[in-house]
């Protein structure tokens, strides 16, 4: 793994959430370092490690003293995926900020194109595994369920986009901070919350094609997220409502 050249003005931060990501995280830090450094030669990985139990904060700690570029935050206790996201965006240095998630369900060739969207002049961009090019394998419940959380998405929330929960996503710095701490979700909803109040405020928003591939090793609780996804919808339903 290379050094990345240290410039005075980073121009992108990734942030990798992780929770209980000890026997993958070294390995996904180097493939989105060797990516990352065919797209621009100011970057930092940020791991957001949230109250893991198995060590990923070990594993963390050990590449951030490694690498230069890599930065460390720890959470004793978990916030969830969303707090743990805002809290690594509030100390980034990037004028393009994005995440991925540490599993790479998403393809890595896409990574130049979530950023160079940014730098095209778009607010937001998103990949998407629902549009008519995308590439996805995962199983019939998971698309059933995700199908009918897009549908009730753009139903009740108005939003114009075909998936919201991709976990693969890059924002310019200053449209994410004038509404990131709108978003009152701290978990799983957060994606999709933050997308809604993009397009309710008029920015512009990238969806485009992905290969994605299904996670084995998930941690999405299928029964118990589509019941607390649904909650939050009809959460924000109601407050854009008033």
């Amino acid at each position: 793994m290379f050094q990345c050249y240290n410039a005075k003005m980073t121009e992108v931060s990734l942030v990798l959430p992780a929770y209980n990501e000890a026997e993958r995280l070294r390995d996904t830090v180097q493939q989105v370092a060797d990516a990352l450094q065919e797209i621009t030669p100011s970057f930092e990985i940020i791991i957001a490690e949230d109250g893991s139990t198995d060590g990923t904060d070990r594993t963390a700690e050990e590449l951030a003293k490694e690498f230069t570029y890599v930065t460390y935050l720890h959470n004793k206790d978990r916030l969830g995926r969303g707090k743990a996201l805002n809290r690594a965006f509030k100390s980034s240095k990037g004028d393009i900020v994005a995440y991925i998630d540490v599993d790479l369900a998403t393809d890595l060739k896409h990574l130049e194109e979530l950023v160079k969207s940014i730098r095209e002049g778009y607010d937001i961009s998103t990949g998407s595994r629902m549009l008519k090019d995308s590439d996805v394998k995962r199983s019939f419940t998971r698309l059933v369920a995700s199908k009918g959380f897009n549908f009730m998405t753009r139903r009740l929330l108005k939003s114009e986009l075909k998936d919201h929960q991709c976990g693969f996503k890059a924002f310019k710095r200053e449209s994410l901070f004038a509404i990131m701490d709108d978003v009152k979700d701290n978990h799983w909803f957060w994606d999709t919350e933050i997308l809604v109040r993009a397009q309710r405020e008029g920015y512009k928003v990238k969806e485009f094609p992905v290969r994605w591939r299904c996670d084995r090793q998930t941690k999405v609780d299928l029964k118990r997220d589509v019941i607390g996804m649904g909650t939050q919808i009809l959460r924000l339903w109601r407050e854009l409502k008033q």
